[in-house]
């Protein structure tokens, strides 16, 4: 089979056994860190693509993409017909009414503060993941009147209750009685158990819309608003802001992005800079592989010299050399892809095997917003990272490989 000179050269420089030692071992550390950085980055990407997903996923899949509120304490009357013109509209999905409330609910000694949704149970679903998500349970338990509560799972250890007991809400309103100024206080029977894996899970409660309007003392038919769900959150924030101003009547509008933007934009930028960071490791090993380049080039001297005095042009021997670096690239870069895309499709049962055997938790709730390691491979991340990998090792070989060009026969062989 015909293979160009340079090609033959280059593949028996990198197979050969050298005499010296010390130049197959920089070549082995070159390839080692070459796969450990690209490893490495497909590994952490998947990561945090995963954090990404989990946020859309979980946390703004529980708090809505956007609502239309009333104006001050006022609330929203008549939020049937707002609600019918609001799903007329392109791009939404879902939208429900919600009344919201802020207290403290206590059981057995321990105060934990809550924010409280007043939910319908037959529309909360269309924007909203908890119905997927009950431990115990389900949303159909909440009935008007009969003053029932669905609590996180990390919010029900922590008040040390399970479905059948009660816990006390504590509004932060004074109510005044024969015995002086008091807290309003009401009483909740538990009658389910979320859990989504988040933040969420230790500082959320749900309760029947009609019952949340009772204990705010708001008129019948008034909700606090709507919460609205769209296909496309990215665009939630535009579209929220153009139904408002298509009403007749001034509403209020948030969206996710002020609620949780925050936390959206810092995984993205970290994602960016945890990327920069680990590509250090790819031009560590790239500059191994110039350093490995160099001292063949010396160490070949006479070869090169014999090869020029034998007919060898300047560019053959440039390739030759080329092909050394190439390859040591192509390996490097292959191992690495090979060993991070199978970490990252089994980093999420590795970590939680090790949390099992060690008995400990990487991510707890009560810190983090999630509590388990996700991961996502992106196929496209993996190959932006390959070719970046292969690029940098093709650089990397170009000054060693001139260098190997510009070397002179006779001053070569002079002292051979």
């Amino acid at each position: 089979m015909f293979r160009p000179l340079s090609i033959f050269v280059g593949l028996r420089y990198t197979a050969a056994k050298r005499g010296n030692h010390f130049i197959s071992f920089i070549s082995l550390v070159s390839m080692l860190g070459l796969m450990l950085g690209v490893a490495a980055l497909i590994v952490v990407l998947s990561v945090m693509n995963g954090f990404d997903r989990e946020l859309r996923q979980r946390i703004l899949g529980m708090v809505p993409h956007a609502t239309l509120a009333g104006y001050g304490d006022q609330g929203l009357e008549d939020w049937e017909s707002l609600r019918d013109q609001v799903l007329l509209q392109p791009g939404v999905e879902g939208a429900a009414p919600y009344v919201q409330a802020q207290g403290m609910l206590t059981s057995r000694g321990r105060v934990q503060g809550v924010l409280v949704n007043g939910i319908d149970p037959g529309q909360e679903e269309s924007v909203s993941i908890i119905g997927r998500h009950m431990q115990h349970g389900t949303l159909s338990e909440l009935q008007g009147g009969e003053y029932g509560i669905v609590l996180g799972e990390l919010l029900a250890r922590f008040l040390g209750v399970a479905v059948g007991d009660k816990v006390t809400l504590v509004l932060p309103e004074a109510s005044i009685s024969v015995a002086g100024i008091v807290p309003r206080l009401k009483r909740f029977d538990v009658v389910g158990i979320f859990s989504v894996g988040a933040e969420l899970d230790a500082n959320l409660a749900y309760m029947h819309i009609a019952d949340a309007a009772r204990i705010k003392r708001m008129s019948t038919g008034q909700v606090d608003g709507l919460r609205l769900k769209f296909d496309d959150l990215f665009t939630a924030p535009q579209q929220a802001r153009a139904i408002a101003q298509a009403q007749p009547r001034p509403l209020y509008v948030n969206d996710w992005t002020r609620t949780h933007g925050n936390l959206f934009q810092a995984i993205q930028m970290e994602k960016r800079m945890i990327a920069l960071l680990l590509l250090l490791i790819v031009f560590v090993a790239a500059f191994n592989i110039v350093s490995t380049l160099v001292m063949v080039v010396t160490d070949k001297q006479s070869d090169i010299a014999i090869m020029r005095t034998m007919g060898a042009t300047p560019s053959m021997i440039l390739r030759v050399f080329m092909v050394q670096g190439i390859l040591i690239g192509l390996i490097g870069t292959a191992l690495g892809v090979l060993l991070g895309v199978t970490l990252a499709l089994t980093v999420t049962d590795l970590v939680a095997w090790i949390e099992r055997m060690l008995g400990i938790e990487f991510l707890s709730a009560d810190v983090y917003f999630i509590s388990y390691l996700p991961s996502e491979l992106v196929w496209s991340d993996v190959g932006m990272i390959t070719a970046a990998a292969f690029a940098i090792s093709f650089v990397a070989t170009l000054y060693p490989a001139w260098r190997a060009s510009r070397t002179q026969p006779a001053e070569a062989l002079r002292y051979e």
